[in-house]
């Protein structure tokens, strides 16, 4: 699940401005892919535009939705193999590239785990250990087999595209943004975050981080344009044990156990002229928050395709050199920033 990324400066500052002269501006709020969602446009043919988005993230939902029981997920899961419609054959298989990308952090075979730890539902439960090993062989892209539109699944495996499909959907809002000819935009679909082109006070949006130790508040902001922003986090879908102890609901696909590695949050950033997409963001930022801070700093180095904003639970906010240009500190919030060596 990924947590808010916060555009409310942009947002505020759009619908102000729209009412004092400048370009006109659209918005629009959805509920889809078990979220809520807010879109605005930008310039001439904008409620246009987010009609067309909207129809375009409801079309998805019924093809990715593992809670729909005629999407192409529920089909695989309960047969065993299935014909898949192209969008949703294009996002198993890049879910499958970044699984293999990030030696398994990122895995769309979680499925069988998450329902047993149950976190984000009215009866989440702590399973025995011996329930979590039962599972855990059942976890691995080598359980999923895509041969072009069709796919299959070994016995027992189940597959979930919730943790890329919000991704997915921002990919197709930008390129109908795009086509558009609004002059700018943004997206915040639960969280995944794309600005497009200016704010209608023709400057970069700002997007804020939020802060994990005080939801109400954010860690830092950037100014972006034409740029995809996804945070992952656990700080605010969780639950609390008998024994005290907090569980949430990221699961680390090598143990089968909730993320706790001292990181709070991970924010990727991609940009849309360098070739960077919301997908990615949406993989890279759950794979680097079950990395945990070291690993994930090694990823960003060697992979080198991506910015991002790391929040530790030691109170430092670290950041890649790519946002040094619009990176901003939030005075007062207690945190040490520090820049990240390339």
């Amino acid at each position: 699940m990924k947590r808010l990324t916060c555009l409310v400066l942009a947002c505020l500052l759009a619908l102000s401005l729209a009412a004092c002269g400048a370009p006109e501006t659209e918005t629009l709020d959805i509920f889809a892919m078990d979220t809520y969602m807010s879109l605005v446009a930008i310039g001439d043919g904008g409620a246009e535009v987010l009609q067309a988005c909207s129809a375009r993230i409801n079309a998805l939902e019924q093809k990715l939705s593992r809670t729909i029981e005629t999407s192409d997920v529920s089909r695989l899961n309960a047969d065993g193999s299935a014909l898949l419609d192209a969008d949703t054959a294009a996002l198993l298989d890049a879910a499958l590239q970044y699984s293999a990308e990030t030696n398994g952090a990122f895995d769309v075979t979680i499925a069988p785990l998450v329902a047993l730890w149950g976190i984000t539902t009215d009866s989440p439960r702590v399973p025995s250990q011996e329930e979590i090993d039962a599972l855990l062989p059942l976890v691995g892209s080598e359980h999923v087999r895509l041969s072009g539109a069709t796919a299959a699944l070994d016995e027992g495996c189940a597959i979930d595209l919730g943790g890329i499909g919000k991704g997915y959907a921002s990919d197709e809002t930008a390129a109908l943004f795009s086509e558009s000819g609004i002059s700018g935009g943004f997206v915040s679909l639960g969280g995944n975050v794309y600005v497009h082109g200016i704010t209608a006070e023709g400057k970069p949006w700002n997007v804020a981080i939020q802060d994990p130790r005080n939801t109400e508040d954010y860690a830092c902001t950037l100014r972006l344009t034409d740029a995809f922003v996804v945070t992952s986090g656990g700080y605010q879908r969780n639950f609390t044990a008998p024994d005290g102890t907090v569980y949430q609901h990221i699961i680390d696909p090598a143990t089968g156990y909730p993320v706790d590695n001292g990181l709070l949050s991970v924010s990727i950033v991609t940009r849309r002229d360098s070739g960077g997409t919301g997908t990615m963001a949406d993989a890279y930022s759950t794979a680097l928050y079950v990395m945990g801070e070291e690993a994930a700093v090694d990823f960003w180095r060697q992979q080198g395709s991506f910015d991002m904003v790391l929040v530790t639970e030691d109170g430092r906010v670290l950041y890649t050199p790519g946002l040094s240009d619009c990176f901003n500190q939030t005075e007062g919030s207690g945190y040490d920033y520090q820049l990240l060596a390339a």
